[in-house]
């Protein structure tokens, strides 16, 4: 009983706070057994009047215990359906006590923790931004197994429900009161517990304060249930909309509908168990082991600093330079200022750099029509920003942050201009996306203040930062680019020097196969929902449009003069495309006239007829198992070599990385996790079979080999 404080007070109400060994309180066997405990004491009062579940933790509760989760296997599901069982018996046992139940929720109650507080008869919430509600569960790809669906159905019916189950939304106390997810807020954790109390104290004589909704005799689920016409229309129409959505590649969601669903046909407790099933399925699938290895503990340790230099003291930046306010230059100026920074955003002209701040004035103001921000902060984030053409605006800056076009000559240009403009300690960071830092370094007069800040666009949206070290980067430097990245609020991954890095090369292996398969004749419709099939946003020639064929050329261009034209594979087949698409034809992508698609004014977009003059052959045909692997393995195989030739310090920055920054699918958890649930045997065979057919791209790097002699996983 030592981490569950049990304190019966002189009304005869018990309050029940929750301490449990580690820094939060988890559904984990030390829980179960506490639960079991209090209940069988609560149980056996005899002048009980009411019970308070509270939270000695700075979060209420953290939910279910992902290590349980994930070693969960095929084989367990008995014993894993059992455990599961058990805590639900626990929340019926909770809910089923004669006297009302009360929540004070203080903290975080996500997952488990909002379960929990759904098993109580009454919910009061501390109204502070630190207090999260909801089920994020299927962002994990599970589902809430401790009762969410049921109850939720039960509460708020189907309709209302679904958007917190499906999409894992996370709501604060005020929203959660207007939902009517928690029946009252209070302003201050000392105000929890007697506003508790209070409540208990005014239901006596009132015997439906003790029984949940669901329990009372003519309970009906708001809304309807599955016989009621609107709801048959929807519970038909919802499968097609959510395979659409997910393309089949996520059970998580298909399974919580289908559980949903069935609270509406079953009574509480039959459809209990049906959810428990669907729990025990989703947490054998490869998917969740997948999801939770990255998109929690991964994701985790990359935030606490995983890849941060030990030692270096916390660094701050408090004016900024940004050269270029171009695309990227002023979504950099913008996220900046959004976090208080000074900016000083350069340009050729002021009237190129008033531009670029008109950039974060629309974003602002749209902001403003929202309700998100006052009239008066955003003119003070304004503010913050200094349009200029002046070199000497750049005086004292703790950061610049070149933005410029990708030319190794034009950049040298910039730093050996303006890096004298840095304060003493001053960091320069240039934001390309393919060249290498060490060659960039060579203008600097500081090169171990030197790094690569690799922003991705649009910069507001897109939440990655590929910070880039070269040769003599040091540490401290390191550090800056690090806590610059979380300053505006961005997820930092560290690599090491490479042309394209991590990211831009590994994104250039799924643009490069489809190219590949363009010239081979496949039809380029298929090709693109092939590329959809494996769960990436978009198809490679889509993409490919969007990043500019006519970019790719000029730096090939480039490249060819650094003399690492295919340093890494074999791009001739790609390169005559490409030459042939912008060279003979002008079609240069999107933004030059259209390319692979033209696009209509509506937005609509449609292959160009003149791809399938060029290349398409009707009598050529490729698996398309081969086609998606073709896609999918080319990346997860660059992302290997990549690992084992150091680019990647670690697995974490490379499946962070391919999701959060070139937007791989999330069922794999990333590329390199993809493997580990794959089989990396199997991985193995299944490159062998591609390289015999396709080319020794498809080979399988040496790691692979290596971590299976080892008997180890990529970790």
């Amino acid at each position: 009983m030592s981490v569950f404080k049990y304190e019966k007070d002189a009304d005869g109400i018990v309050t029940v706070t929750m301490d449990m060994t580690g820094p939060v309180n988890a559904m984990n066997e030390e829980y179960r057994t506490a639960m079991d405990e209090t209940l069988q004491r609560l149980e056996a009062e005899s002048d009980l009047t009411g019970v308070v579940i509270a939270s000695a933790k700075k979060v209420f509760f953290a939910g279910g215990d992902l290590n349980d989760l994930l070693a969960a296997k095929p084989g367990d599901e008995a014993a894993f359906m059992a455990e599961g069982e058990r805590v639900k018996s626990g929340l019926r046992r909770l809910e089923h006590l004669p006297v009302p139940v009360v929540a004070a929720i203080n903290g975080a109650a996500l997952g488990g923790g909002f379960e929990l507080a759904l098993a109580c008869n009454h919910r009061i919430a501390l109204n502070d931004r630190s207090v999260q509600l909801g089920l994020p569960e299927v962002s994990l790809g599970l589902l809430p197994g401790g009762g969410g669906v049921v109850r939720m159905v039960n509460l708020l019916g189907l309709e209302k429900a679904l958007p917190y189950l499906l999409e894992g939304t996370r709501i604060d106390p005020a929203t959660a009161l207007e939902a009517g997810l928690v029946q009252e807020l209070v302003e201050s954790r000392d105000a929890l517990e007697p506003a508790a109390k209070a409540w208990i104290r005014a239901q006596q004589g009132n015997p439906d304060a003790a029984l949940q909704p669901w329990d009372r005799k003519g309970f009906r689920i708001p809304g309807g249930n599955a016989a009621s016409p609107h709801l048959a229309q929807l519970i038909t129409v919802a499968p097609a909309m959510l395979r659409k959505k997910t393309r089949g590649l996520l059970p998580a969601p298909e399974v919580i509908l289908d559980c949903a669903v069935e609270a509406l046909r079953l009574d509480f407790d039959t459809a209990q168990r049906v959810e428990s099933r669907g729990l025990t399925y989703l947490a054998m699938t490869p998917v969740a082991k997948n999801m939770i290895s990255t998109f929690f503990f991964a994701m985790n340790r990359v935030n606490r600093g995983g890849s941060r230099p030990e030692g270096v003291p916390p660094q701050q930046v408090k004016k900024l330079g940004v050269l270029g306010a171009g695309m990227m230059g002023q979504g950099i100026a913008y996220v900046a200022a959004m976090a208080g920074m000074q900016v000083v955003l350069k340009d050729i002209s002021e009237d190129a750099a008033n531009r670029g701040k008109a950039y974060s004035e629309r974003l602002l103001e749209k902001r403003v029509q929202r309700g998100k921000l006052t009239e008066d902060k955003k003119q003070a984030i304004l503010d913050l920003i200094l349009p200029t053409a002046k070199n000497d605006d750049l005086a004292g800056c703790d950061l610049i942050v070149e933005a410029v076009f990708e030319n190794m000559g034009l950049k040298h240009q910039m730093t050996r201009e303006l890096e004298g403009q840095l304060a003493p300690g001053g960091v320069w960071g240039s934001n390309t996306s393919t060249l290498p830092i060490t060659q960039l370094a060579e203008a600097s007069a500081n090169p171990a203040n030197f790094i690569g800040i690799h922003f991705f666009s649009p910069v507001d949206k897109m939440p990655l930062v590929e910070i880039i070290c070269g040769a003599e980067t040091s540490d401290e430097t390191l550090a800056k680019a690090y806590d610059f990245a979380k300053q505006i609020r961005k997820t930092p991954i560290v690599v090491n020097d490479s042309l394209g890095f991590f990211t831009s090369r590994t994104f250039g292996t799924y643009l490069d196969e489809g190219v590949r398969m363009v010239s081979e004749g496949l039809h380029p419709v298929q090709i693109e929902n092939m590329g959809k099939a494996i769960g990436m946003p978009v198809g490679p020639l889509a993409v490919y449009d969007e990043v500019s064929l006519e970019l790719t050329r000029k730096a090939q261009e480039t490249w060819a003069e650094m003399g690492v034209l295919d340093k890494f594979s074999d791009g001739t087949v790609t390169r005559a495309v490409i030459n042939t698409m912008v060279g003979e034809h002008g079609r240069g992508g999107r933004h030059h006239g259209g390319g692979f698609y033209n696009y209509a004014e509506d937005g609509s977009k449609t292959i160009w007829p003149g791809l399938y003059e060029l290349y398409y052959q009707s009598g050529v045909a490729v698996p398309e198992a081969d086609m998606r692997d073709r896609l999918l393995f080319r990346q997860v195989i660059e992302a290997l070599r990549c690992l084992e030739t150091g680019v990647l310090r670690t697995v974490d920055d490379g499946n962070i990385g391919s999701i959060m920054g070139i937007g791989a699918p999330p069922w794999t958890g990333g590329l390199i996790q993809f493997v580990n649930t794959y089989g990396l045997e199997r991985f193995a065979a299944r490159c062998a079979e591609l390289a015999e057919r396709y080319g020794e791209r498809f080979a399988a790097p040496a790691i692979v080999q290596q971590k299976l002699s080892a008997g180890e996983l990529f970790e």
